[in-house]
């Protein structure tokens, strides 16, 4: 197996954190789901990274624990000034923290919004290939899925908004978004964002956009910019969602929030929590709260690391792994979706399974069958090396 230092003296990433034992949905899971019994079966699936959480996060759960009592969180103003204020830096949106609703999850915000602003049977746009949570909770709402494809153009994905406009119906109501986009790794340019925003407006549409993946842009270059910066004047009609959880690695303990500038639409959000959303994960807000105004340092060690495995896995697909190839520019996100038709398996990822490496299938985020996967790629660069050295082990005979 090849060898590699780290790339960064501060944030050992190299490090190979055992998370077998740990109740790691990622690690602990992968049997029972993928079937892969080998106990050196290396998870390359779900959306959380193997690399330790920033040691200023570490810290304030540290003391956190060190106080001994654990209670209900509340006196929320420190966390919601240091996303203002991270919010301001970072993507030159200027929010006041009365526009915040934490959420234990973006998931179940996405199933509260779709109560609060829609009914049984309207439609809610999403754009295939999709985050595969979306499908799932538009159908357990009772909400029926308006596929509008993406397309190539360009050697990148883009949404035909002129397509999806020709499917609207009077029961579409709601747009679901996930900018930078997962699985494709695409970030939106502000011309697409704010077509779409203009055809919301068009149409009446809520514009629903999570935004999870937006601290780990690796294109040099590449800008995200928040649906609240390029369409300022339609907050009446849209809602952003964020979470600390995929940059710096917190996804277990919970903490996320809907950015909601327009107190109409937010007031019907915070009803439709009522009952439902309750006090916050105090652990997961001391996270959140270090997270945005400690970690800076770590988040860009992290995104240099990330670059370096990005680049290693472009390399090996497209020289040792025939009949394989990356869909689109990975411009964000640790994710890579990796088209595989050519190879002609029923189930490409349950291929993978035997030998040792578990991805996820593209069925669920609406791609043919046989035709995806997606890997993830959020690891020690020597696991990722054992990882796509197994796949091309296993590659069918052409």
């Amino acid at each position: 197996m090849p060898t590699f230092g780290s790339q960064n003296l501060m944030f050992d990433f190299d490090r190979i954190i055992e998370r077998r034992g740990t109740h790691s949905s990622k690690w602990d899971s992968i049997a029972r789901l993928s079937g892969i019994e080998s106990p050196d079966a290396i998870a390359m699936w779900v959306a959380d990274m193997d690399f330790a959480a920033p040691p200023g996060v570490t810290s304030a759960l540290t003391a956190e624990i060190q106080c001994a009592v654990h209670g209900y969180y509340a006196d929320t103003g420190s966390w919601a000034a240091a996303l203002a204020d991270w919010m301001a830096r970072r993507h030159g949106l200027r929010i006041d923290p009365r526009w915040v609703s934490p959420t234990p999850g973006i998931v179940s915000g996405l199933g509260l919004i779709l109560q609060a602003v829609s009914t049984p049977g309207d439609e809610v746009v999403v754009f295939p290939p999709a985050y595969h949570a979306f499908r799932g909770i538009i159908v357990a709402n009772e909400r029926r899925i308006l596929d509008a494809q993406l397309v190539e153009t360009d050697g990148r994905y883009a949404m035909d908004l002129d397509a999806l406009r020709a499917k609207l119906t009077p029961r579409t109501k709601v747009v679901f978004l996930c900018s930078p986009h997962n699985p494709g790794g695409t970030v939106w340019s502000p011309s697409e964002l704010r077509a779409l925003a203009a055809l919301c407006v068009e149409h009446d549409l809520i514009l629903v956009s999570d935004e999870i993946h937006c601290d780990l842009l690796l294109e040099p270059g590449a800008v995200h910019e928040p649906v609240g910066v390029v369409a300022p004047g339609e907050s009446s009609r849209t809602l952003t969602f964020m979470a600390p959880s995929k940059t710096y690695n917190v996804p277990g303990l919970g903490a996320s929030f809907a950015i909601i500038p327009d107190a109409a639409l937010r007031a019907r959000y915070v009803k439709a929590t009522a009952g439902i959303v309750a006090e916050v994960n105090v652990f997961g807000y001391v996270a959140c709260e270090a997270a945005y105004r400690d970690s800076e340092p770590w988040r860009q060690a992290l995104l240099d690391y990330l670059r370096g495995n990005r680049d290693y896995l472009e390399k090996f697909v497209r020289d040792e792994l025939p009949g394989v190839r990356i869909e689109a520019p990975i411009e964000a996100t640790y994710l890579a979706w990796l088209n595989v038709a050519d190879l002609g398996l029923a189930q490409p990822a349950r291929h993978y399974e035997s030998a040792g490496v578990g991805l996820s299938d593209g069925v669920p985020f609406c791609a043919a069958p046989g035709t995806h996967v997606r890997i993830n790629f959020g690891c020690p660069r020597s696991t990722l090396a054992e990882g796509l050295a197994r796949m091309k082990r296993a590659a069918p005979a052409r």
